[in-house]
């Protein structure tokens, strides 16, 4: 047991509902000086909830918050704030136009006269960012910095206001392995110089490596506080979902046959007009994974959106089999027979203030037997979304919730079954299982493989390395809007494909 003195945050029987709904339990914790927790938890078992009151952001029903030895009401995040709690949203919250300074101040910008002082400001910055070792340059902006610099902004902010307990909820989800390796060395820095940090993250591998205690968090209740170094990856997965979990996934050499989906020469422009696919061609067969490796950044964004009808090409051909796909409108290549599960569910995957039966047939309830002379049949979908509940293990009060009262593991469940359910030529699956815990990530894998082994293509574009390894059947490495390596998961190995990501090393193409 910590000595009183060591205990810089406690939660004392913490409670959050909506509505009904228990989000939080009595939740007891203990944050020590100089440690890494990590908060361990199936999706919507309530770890970010109970975070957002730490911060200020939501307001707990019973309960107390301690810090440093002091109760305080949580209202807002200015008061966390002040008494130098910070925290890192799994989405950043950066101005991309502004310079990394002026990301920093926003918002307690210091003057010298009538004028703003980011001369002082770049100058603290600098020093901190010597002190922490996060190599970041005070004046350069944020659109031209990788994903992990900015992340690294994202920590100078919340250390440049004199937070020394810090939250990070899933830091590592955009990151390559060597920036993942190097944030993780950041944060022994921090503990080091006496700060201390709650980790959420699903990532077992990279709590055994920085974490030095773990909470489990099932359900909304604390199930366990284990010490990291007697414990094991599986014993953790176990303890998270109940039950004994596959960390591994269990497959059968591909049997790839025909083309099924051919991308020759294209060429497609960001959201602001720049180049962003220069000429990329490569080609997917049916039974098989084609993974697609990279950095976040490199074009991902826009080959998905091209393929899937969301973005004009200037230049190039896409086709999915006899069929032409260049161009089309995206229900054109949705009819053709492409499903596509999206990068950013709540963007283009779900309408979040419709249910769960409305979102389950937003791509076909034009047609029989969801609508018949006109009319949609509430019955039948009803029904049918009863069985995807069911078949995808989605887990709700009912089908006629909104899809934006769910957990996201559970709102990405929605969008798989639609999109298998729909019976496609062609699965594209853009980053499928971000933010997923363990038993979310097995079930999505199953879900691909079993599409692989009907005969359909597969597309997985995914940052993560270990993801790649482990489902796809053959990988392309992209980088600056251009394919510039080949290989498979037994010729290769994450550091390799990590340095193909970053533009250091191009690989021979392996073909299969």
């Amino acid at each position: 047991m910590a000595e009183q003195h060591d205990i810089v945050l406690q939660l004392k029987g913490l409670t959050k509902r909506f509505g009904e709904f228990v989000a939080n339990d009595h939740i007891d914790l203990e944050l020590r000086k100089g440690e890494v927790l990590a908060l361990l938890g199936e999706n919507g078992a309530g770890k970010s909830t109970l975070m957002n009151m730490v911060f200020g952001l939501y307001q707990p029903e019973e309960g107390e918050i301690w810090v440093k030895g002091q109760q305080l009401t949580m209202d807002t995040p200015s008061v966390a704030i002040e008494h130098g709690i910070g925290m890192v949203h799994q989405h950043f919250k950066l101005v991309p136009p502004f310079t990394v300074t002026e990301n920093i101040i926003l918002g307690m910008e210091t003057k010298k006269g009538l004028r703003l002082d980011k001369k002082s400001a770049a100058a603290r910055i600098q020093e901190l960012s010597d002190m922490y070792k996060l190599n970041l340059k005070p004046h350069a902006r944020i659109d031209s910095i990788s994903v992990g610099m900015q992340q690294r902004v994202e920590i100078m902010k919340i250390l440049y206001r004199g937070a020394d307990i810090l939250i990070f909820d899933e830091p590592t989800a955009v990151l390559t392995p060597q920036e993942i390796s190097e944030l993780l060395g950041i944060f022994r820095k921090l503990t080091k110089e006496g700060k201390s940090i709650i980790v959420i993250t699903h990532k077992l591998k990279e709590i055994m490596e920085a974490a030095d205690r773990c909470t489990v968090i099932r359900r909304g209740k604390v199930i366990d506080t284990l010490i990291v170094k007697d414990t094991t990856p599986q014993q953790l997965a176990e303890r998270m979902v109940g039950h004994n979990v596959k960390l591994t996934v269990d497959k059968e050499d591909a049997k790839p046959a025909e083309t099924m989906l051919h991308v020759q020469d294209i060429w497609a422009k960001d959201d602001s007009g720049h180049d962003m696919l220069k000429g990329l061609s490569f080609e997917v067969k049916a039974g098989e994974i084609v993974g697609i490796a990279g950095v976040d950044g490199n074009g991902q964004t826009e080959l998905v959106e091209a393929i899937s009808g969301m973005r004009p090409t200037q230049k190039g051909k896409i086709q999915l089999g006899s069929d032409e796909l260049t161009n089309r409108n995206p229900r054109d290549v949705s009819e053709i027979g492409v499903g596509h599960i999206p990068q950013d569910r709540h963007k283009h995957g779900l309408v979040l203030d419709f249910t769960i039966e409305e979102n389950s047939v937003l791509k076909s309830y034009f047609k029989s037997p969801w609508t018949k002379n006109g009319i949609i049949q509430s019955d039948i979908i009803k029904e049918e979304t009863e069985r995807y509940v069911k078949d995808y293990d989605i887990r709700t009060p009912g089908t006629g919730v909104l899809a934006r009262s769910l957990s996201g593991g559970n709102q990405q469940k929605i969008i798989i079954a639609r999109e298998i359910e729909r019976k496609p030529r062609l699965l594209i699956a853009a980053q499928p299982t971000r933010g997923l815990d363990v038993g979310a990530i097995s079930f999505v894998h199953k879900q691909l493989i079993a599409e692989r082994d009907a005969g359909k293509g597969v597309l997985l574009v995914s940052f993560e390395l270990e993801e790649i390894m482990n489902v796809a059947d053959r990988i392309l490495v992209i980088f600056n809007g251009q394919i510039v390596g080949e290989t498979t998961p037994k010729q290769t190995n994450e550091q390799e494909l990590g340095l193909m990501m970053a533009g250091k090393l191009e690989r021979g193409f392996a073909h299969v």
